[in-house]
């Protein structure tokens, strides 16, 4: 057990240094899109990723808050893809609660480039460092069990995938995510033309009672966000 955990630690610790930028053809992008479509498009598929795209659109949440001042009190994640952020204090409630939905296509985009400029062993540290951090903040059972399963999952990646092959990895993953973001966003559409029960989960409800600017404008502002970043990691790829 103790080997193991040296041998994990070391591949840890090791994966943040920058290496050679990888090589990604024609066919094996082609390939990691349609991965990434798979299992945002596949239903049981979705059941686990999609549970990963919430995780980092309530850290996108609480890195908001965080940043203008708020006092992240907990994050509730649970077994059907939903969660809850909270805080308090003098944060600007409207910039918190606008980052849930481009978080996923924001950390997509960073995965892209960290994949193609050499960070990409980088980033698969990095997320279990920062997935590790995350855990504190959770405030159920099902997040903790959630969240844990995706660390050892991470934690896995670092150490029994090649090195040289991480950086794959890491670009698989950030289009995963981008993709994710964008079901992500035509899920909450759905709420809005045909779910309407459920509005009062909505961000973009929420932001339209806050700021009386139509939840319309804010479905749009998350789709612009989202288009972006996808755009952007074209523009790195191609």
């Amino acid at each position: 057990m103790e080997q193991a955990w040296e041998q994990w630690w070391d591949a840890f610790v090791s994966g943040f240094a920058r290496t050679v930028p990888p090589s990604v053809g024609t066919l094996e992008l082609a390939l990691v899109l349609a991965g990434a479509a798979a299992v945002c498009l596949i239903p049981a598929l979705w059941r686990l990723f999609g549970r990963f795209v919430t995780i980092v659109h309530e850290l996108g949440h609480a890195l908001a808050g965080i940043a203008t001042g708020m006092r992240i009190t907990g994050i509730t994640l649970r077994m059907d893809q939903g969660g809850v952020t909270r805080g308090v204090g003098k944060g600007r409630s409207v910039w918190f609660g606008f980052w849930g939905y481009p978080a996923p296509a924001l950390a997509g985009l960073g995965l892209v480039w960290a994949a193609s400029a050499g960070w990409g062993r980088a980033s698969l540290s990095g997320a279990v460092l920062v997935l590790v951090v995350a855990l504190v903040l959770i405030r159920n059972a099902q997040g903790v069990l959630i969240l844990s399963g995706t660390i050892l999952a991470a934690g896995a990646m670092v150490v029994l995938v090649p090195p040289e092959a991480q950086a794959h990895v890491a670009l698989a993953g950030g289009l995963g995510l981008l993709l994710g973001a964008a079901r992500d966003w035509w899920n909450l559409v759905s709420v809005h033309t045909g779910r309407r029960r459920e509005l009062a989960s909505s961000d973009a409800f929420i932001l339209a009672q806050r700021t009386g600017v139509p939840a319309v404008v804010w479905l749009a502002a998350f789709a612009a966000m989202i288009g972006g970043c996808g755009a952007a990691a074209w523009t790195i790829l191609a």
